[in-house]
């Protein structure tokens, strides 16, 4: 008799056995880091919450053309292009290292994970980003009294994003960035911008981007601008290649941030691409 109820209990014991197995896996399943906010290390100008593999090399070449309201004079831009050669390397999983030159500006920075987003978790990626630029443009010939110390620049960004789905994903970007040397006396050195930027996939290779920067406390009699860029992303197996027009031509934070000359209402923008190629 005793034989008989084990033999019929048995069952049902396998299949409480099953049924805590398949919650353990729900919960473990339910509770995952999300991927691919974005597939760029920047949305456009901005940098995104993406941060390099471990391991990682990236090669980016990032081009600005001039400005395309020069017309056919400056063959729509061709003749005044800046370009920066950049390479960005994954130490681990949390820290990614960079190192850039153009024309405008040497530029040295880290990015660093500080959360992930999680579905059923938390609900948004959180990164730190810092960067020290050397400003190229400031030449002795023009200011006989510069030092070295006036090219420097420093910028610290909070990078915060939420994918909503496999199409969208935004993100804020509240920065502080200081300059050694300004070229408006009636600027602040220290200057606070509040970055907006997102993506919308809309083909299976295709997204477009757009990102923004409000600068908190420009001076009045500036002759800059806040920085608008918009454009495409194409996926092609081991690369991103993004093409856009910005108000900026300045790829380094503070020379989009604070040194926008651009002017979307006037037609004064910049036609420009990142290509990025990973080792």
């Amino acid at each position: 008799m005793k034989k008989v109820l084990l033999l019929l209990l048995l069952p049902l014991g396998m299949f409480a056995q099953d049924d805590l197995l398949s919650e353990i896996d729900t919960a473990a399943a339910g509770k995952s880091k999300v991927e691919s906010a974005f597939k760029a290390l920047k949305i456009v100008n901005l940098e995104s919450t993406k941060l390099a593999a471990k391991g990682d090399l990236y090669f980016i070449v990032a081009h600005r053309f001039g400005s395309v309201k020069d017309g056919f004079e400056g063959f729509y831009g061709l003749d005044q292009a800046v370009t920066q050669l950049k390479f960005v390397y994954g130490l681990n999983d949390w820290l990614t290292i960079s190192g850039a030159r153009s024309e405008i500006a040497y530029d040295f920075s880290g990015k660093f994970l500080l959360k992930s987003q999680e579905t059923n978790g938390f609900p948004v990626a959180i990164a730190g980003f810092t960067s020290l630029a050397i400003n190229n443009t400031l030449k002795e010939s023009l200011y006989p009294e510069m030092k070295f110390d006036n090219r420097l620049v420093y910028v610290t960004q909070l990078l915060v994003s939420r994918k909503f789905s496999n199409s969208l994903s935004l993100q804020l970007s509240p920065t502080y960035f200081h300059e050694n040397f300004v070229i408006d006396d009636n600027q602040d050195n220290s200057q606070y911008a509040i970055g907006m930027g997102g993506r919308y996939k809309f083909a299976k290779r295709w997204s477009v981007n757009v990102d923004y920067a409000a600068h908190l406390n420009r001076s009045s009699t500036s002759q800059f601008r806040d920085p608008l860029s918009i454009g495409v992303d194409l996926e092609t197996g081991g690369h991103v290649f993004q093409m856009h027009f910005s108000s900026s031509q300045g790829m380094h934070e503070s020379g989009f941030l604070g040194n926008s000359t651009g002017d979307w209402g006037k037609g004064d923008v910049f036609f420009g691409f990142n290509l990025l190629r990973v080792f």
